[in-house]
């Protein structure tokens, strides 16, 4: 790419959008395009089709999806299915009829089956049946990461598609009743030392709500008070967690260094197709090419009870964490491979505890509270 190049970016605003914006721009990209979901619906086929007639970007970052957490993903199976469905058909088939030079097409590890073995690695897509709660969506994720494999087999396109681990930083979703692990960790230990340190203001501000008591009732529905803060199952389960802004520069160092016959072309088990821009063997023509999808992640997991201790100790919580064991744990392990990226020569830099100081600061100078 060059500094000029035209780079769409879709999905912007998110947690992983804008941490590519910004790093992009730290580089020196000056021709970048955004648009807000009021600006362009990337549901909407005819509207993606027209604005990559008019735009024409270059390259295109695909990080705009539907997300949501286990009750999210479990209650609206159809919204999550259908809408990523569409905005990946309309941004990825667009890209192709309008000649993008490369794409990057965003996914999540939910992708793998719910008795994966641990680490994942990518070539265990598709060999077991997935978690129940969030099917539709992992069903949409596969279906994008196919899609590029098509398009790259059948008309010689370089779409890459990056599969992150859990995520965390800047611009995160705090809801409590909506967000992830470890920025609700955060949130309600942060609220837990408010109230136990009789900042009262700042704790009714942080929710926007009218009074004290108003506050408090709202956060004991989620274990909450100024003595201890409870958190679901049993601590036990181990998760992995990226940095968003390591995220951020994998997916730009690709961009910048990675063809899709990089990705492949080590692999001694996947054919090279014969309009692809690479090189390839006799031995390989009829080979299969399939799980070109790249893990992105640390390859280092930590208990959900470690991980609580940890920002309770960064955020100088004095009171108690109480683990409720009646509430489920989850798949007791879930940890990315990330061998592939390391073979193309990127590792993350940001390591947990200095990740979780960063986004808690940014919490305390940029979040405005709502419920």
């Amino acid at each position: 790419m060059n500094k000029n190049s035209k780079i769409y970016i879709a999905g912007h605003r998110g947690l992983v959008g804008s941490a590519i914006v910004k790093n992009l721009e730290a580089k020196g990209y000056t021709n970048l395009i955004t648009k807000t979901h009021e600006e362009l619906d990337l549901i909407d086929q005819k509207a993606v089709e027209e604005f990559f007639e008019s735009e024409k970007p270059e390259y295109v970052i695909l990080a705009a999806a539907k997300v949501g957490g286990i009750i999210a993903n479990n209650t609206y199976r159809a919204d999550f299915i259908y809408e990523n469905l569409q905005i990946q058909n309309n941004v990825i088939h667009q890209s192709f009829v309008h000649g993008v030079k490369k794409l990057l097409f965003l996914g999540s590890t939910c992708i793998y089956p719910k008795n994966a073995p641990q680490p994942m690695p990518e070539d265990c897509l598709l060999t077991s049946p997935l978690e129940y709660t969030n099917e539709p969506y992992a069903i949409a994720k596969i279906a994008g990461i196919k899609m590029c494999e098509s398009y790259n087999i059948q008309y010689g396109t370089n779409f890459i598609s990056v599969m992150p681990t859990n995520l965390y930083g800047p611009n995160d979703n705090f809801d409590l009743e909506k967000s992830h692990v470890l920025p609700a960790l955060i949130r309600k230990i942060h609220l837990a030392k408010l109230l136990n340190e009789k900042r009262y203001n700042e704790a009714i501000e942080d929710l926007n709500v009218s009074t004290l008591e108003e506050a408090k009732t709202y956060l004991a529905k989620f274990g909450v008070t100024k003595e201890s803060v409870e958190i679901w199952g049993t601590g036990e389960p181990r998760r992995e967690f990226l940095y968003s802004e390591d995220m951020a520069d994998a997916c730009v160092f690709l961009l910048e260094n990675r063809d899709f016959q990089d990705v492949i072309k080590n692999e001694v088990n996947h054919a090279v197709p014969s309009n692809c821009h690479c090189e390839q063997s006799e031995a390989n023509k009829n080979k299969e090419i399939k799980n070109t999808h790249i893990n992105i992640g640390t390859g280092k997991d930590i208990s959900i009870k470690e991980l609580a201790e940890l920002i309770k100790e960064i955020i100088g919580f004095k009171g108690e964490l109480s683990f409720n064991t009646d509430k489920p744990d989850g798949t007791m392990v879930k940890l990315t491979d990330p061998s592939k990226l390391h073979s193309l020569g990127w590792k993350h830099k940001v390591e947990l505890e200095d990740g979780v100081v960063s986004m808690y600061k940014w919490y305390l100078n940029n979040y405005k509270g709502v419920k």
